[in-house]
């Protein structure tokens, strides 16, 4: 099996560079996780970490590691510490440099990592959606990517994101909405679903917003590819360990993964929630550029007919569930085989939320469950699994409404983000960016609260296309099985033999 990708979290999946700056003026200190081919000379190096090939991440006390022979020795958590470099993946390797730091016009400074220049793989593919940050009460973290996928109005869609990093500072919540990608970005909706819970209780949404309250929740006992590789480590927490393999055949040359998850079940279990960490590979986002571009010329009329017909919109949807390039199927094992019982979707690529998938588990039988997915390559990133049996806890659920909105440069952009209509915030550069700040509920004692955010709308790539329709590829890719996954393999290729030359 190839190494899994761990390149996506720090600012939960900016892929391998994490830029940290020490105050508003412009030295930086930019900490790369480097392949070790990377690391010419790494006795030169100030190393502060490391990611192991088994896919522990080790995080170096200070000043770091220092070489001996093949080996790093340091200390982590004041303990001696030594590792071969042969079983290292990657190296965290801190430099300081002179930098011009970004920032946004607001009243706050902007958190770590917020705009990041990113190694190759990322400026080479980067399409997704608008990047919403959260006010932690220091800074702004990034903590959602909405609506992934909706590439035009016909396909504009809600999304529900857990803003794990919101925090309520002089009884109001602030989020900022900011386009860092070449499209056009509408934004018709931004609300607050406001969750006071039981003390334990998790809160979880599933696709279409309904709020899960979740107890005795349970962790993997197994998970393995179908090759046999053990995938418990990068899948039993959500973490920094994203187990998304390369856009590649397999051994055998299958162009699908196959992941079995199995977890305890209680005897009688009738229903079960799944609650999923995973979305849309950074590969298989690119894909959605790469077959739009195959339409040349047509591609405008293609996506407008998406918009015009609703029935262009439903077979588009079907095409990603039946591939399963952005709908992914969920089987569940039973007697008489594997039944289909859910179904995910993508999100993402660079951040993925938590979801709740119900699932009918009443016909399977024994003390454990077991879960199939058939990924095709190169679509999918994975992060963790969990499950939860019997009835929801009860919640209390506010609706917040923003109170202001408005963009850099000072404009008013409230009426376009209060309601579901045909008023929309457009973000057509890179430039745009606004602060919404909602009023938050007073909290009720003895409770705990999740937050989320309820947001609406859909992008535009930016296309520049005067070339012919490639009719034959598009045929391929719409009606052959698995000729969407031959597609993105075979790109990946091309893509790396140029990165390499």
């Amino acid at each position: 099996m190839r190494s899994p990708t761990i390149l996506k979290q720090m600012l939960a999946v900016f892929l391998s560079t994490v830029l940290l700056w020490l105050d508003t003026g412009c030295t930086v200190r930019k900490v790369k996780k480097l392949d070790t081919s990377a690391v010419a000379q790494p006795q030169q190096e100030h190393i502060v970490g490391v990611t192991t090939k088994s896919g522990e991440e080790v995080a170096f006390d200070p000043p770091g590691a220092v070489l001996n022979g093949n080996a790093l020795v340091a200390n982590v958590k004041h303990a001696p510490y030594t590792v071969a470099l042969p079983d290292v993946q990657r190296l965290w390797v801190e430099r300081r440099e002179k930098s011009t730091v970004r920032t946004v016009g607001l009243v706050m400074g902007i958190a770590a990592g917020v705009f990041v220049v990113v190694v190759a793989i990322m400026l080479a593919t980067k399409q997704s959606c608008p990047f919403i940050y959260s006010w932690d009460g220091t800074q702004y973290v990034f903590d959602a990517e909405p609506y992934g996928g909706a590439i035009t109005r016909g396909l504009e869609r809600d999304d529900y994101s857990e803003l794990q990093h919101l925090r309520e500072q002089n009884g109001q919540y602030r989020l900022l909405i900011t386009n860092e990608v070449d499209e056009t970005q509408f934004t018709n909706l931004m609300e607050l679903r406001v969750v006071d819970h039981a003390p334990g209780t998790r809160v979880v949404a599933d696709e279409h917003g309904n709020l899960y309250g979740l107890t005795g929740i349970r962790t993997l006992t197994a998970a393995r590819d179908r090759y046999g590789n053990d995938l418990r480590p990068w899948l039993v927490s959500t973490d920094r360990k994203v187990w998304e393999p390369d856009a590649v055949t397999g051994p055998d040359g299958s162009l699908r993964q196959e992941i079995i998850l199995t977890f305890p079940k209680p005897e009688g279990a009738m229903h079960a929630n799944l609650i999923a960490n995973a979305g849309t590979g950074l590969w298989g986002s690119y894909m959605i550029k790469k077959m739009v571009e195959l339409r040349g010329r047509e591609a405008a009329n293609w996506l407008a007919s998406m918009d015009a017909d609703a029935a262009a919109a439903t077979a588009l949807h079907d095409w990603a569930a039946r591939e399963e390039t952005y709908r992914l199927r969920l089987e569940v094992e039973e007697p008489g085989g594997w039944k289909l019982r859910g179904t995910l979707l993508g999100g993402g690529p660079f951040l993925a939320q938590d979801r709740v998938i119900p699932l009918d588990v009443s016909a399977a039988r024994g003390d454990q469950l077991r879960i199939r997915l058939r990924p095709p390559v190169g679509f999918w990133a994975f992060n963790s699994f969990a499950i939860s049996y019997g009835a929801t806890q009860a919640l209390s659920v506010n609706r917040v409404t923003a109170q202001s909105a408005r963009t850099s440069d000072g404009r008013d952009v409230l009426p376009e983000l209060v309601a579901s209509d045909d008023r929309y915030y457009s973000m057509p550069s890179n430039a745009d960016r606004a602060e919404i700040v909602f009023p938050a509920p007073l909290r009720k004692e003895g409770m705990d609260r999740t937050v989320f955010l309820h947001s609406r709308g859909w992008y535009q790539l930016h296309l520049r296309l005067d070339g012919e329709p490639d009719n034959a590829a598009i045929a391929k890719i719409t009606t052959v099985p698995d000729a969407a996954a031959r597609f993105a393999v075979d790109r990946f290729a091309e893509w790396r033999t140029g990165a390499r030359h």
